[in-house]
């Protein structure tokens, strides 16, 4: 009884407030419904995008022409980056892209298609291997200051990536190279103790042991 009390109660305050603010009430439900419905059409086209630039990406790589040059399989990829530009095939396509300029040995124009994916989508999942593909074409082309700072972006920036112990890897080759042995050797060996390392963490341990023994052989003797 007291609880039906409480309800009458409750509806006797209520309902004042409610033919007051029915108007506004009604516009808030109208404008509630009109949010969703935007959200699905937006939602509902993304997932359409994403399907059709899959189907796009697939459709490419088997029909490019016979004995391809590298542009052309190049600007194939390229059409589909800037076609479906927001998803992530779209992203794929232009790291594909600049993979394929890389292995014909175009390394400037490599560069360019693999930096533009983190100039325009900092927070895409492939930053990461685009910024170690740069790095590749910056080794590749003989600037390796510039590969040390792409490398190491990876290295400080994605610490969990799968990326990293490549890019490790890579400092490691580069920073020998530069005669920057003891660092050379710290790279090395992070990469040798990874356990998910495998073949790569072998040829690490490798390096890491002759530079050791460089290093061993160019310390001054001290004397007695």
């Amino acid at each position: 009884m007291e609880t039906q009390d409480a309800s009458a109660e409750f509806l006797i305050k209520f309902w004042p407030w409610l033919e007051a603010n029915r108007q506004r009430l009604i516009i808030s439900g109208v404008a509630a419904v009109a949010i969703l419905f935007i959200w699905y059409f937006i939602a509902t086209q993304r997932e359409q995008r994403a399907v059709a630039a899959g189907q796009a990406f697939a459709l490419a790589q088997i029909n490019l022409p016979q004995n391809p040059s590298a542009q052309q399989v190049a600007d194939t990829y390229l059409k589909i980056a800037t076609d479906y530009a927001g998803t992530l095939t779209a992203e794929r396509a232009q790291l594909q892209a600049a993979s394929v300029l890389f292995s014909a040995g175009r390394y400037d124009d490599a560069l360019a298609q693999f930096q533009k994916l983190p100039a325009n989508n900092s927070d895409s999942l492939l930053v990461p291997a685009a910024h170690l593909g740069a790095g590749a074409s910056l080794e590749a082309a003989g600037k390796l200051d510039a590969a040390v700072t792409e490398y190491r972006a990876v290295v400080s920036g994605y610490p969990n990536a799968a990326e990293t112990l490549p890019a490790k890897f890579a400092l490691g080759r580069v920073l020998e190279a530069q005669g920057k042995l003891a660092d050379a050797a710290s790279y090395f060996q992070e990469v040798a103790h990874s356990q998910l390392g495998g073949s790569l963490a072998q040829e690490a341990a490798q390096h890491a042991a002759q530079i050791q023994a460089k290093l061993a052989a160019i310390k001054p003797v001290a004397k007695p």
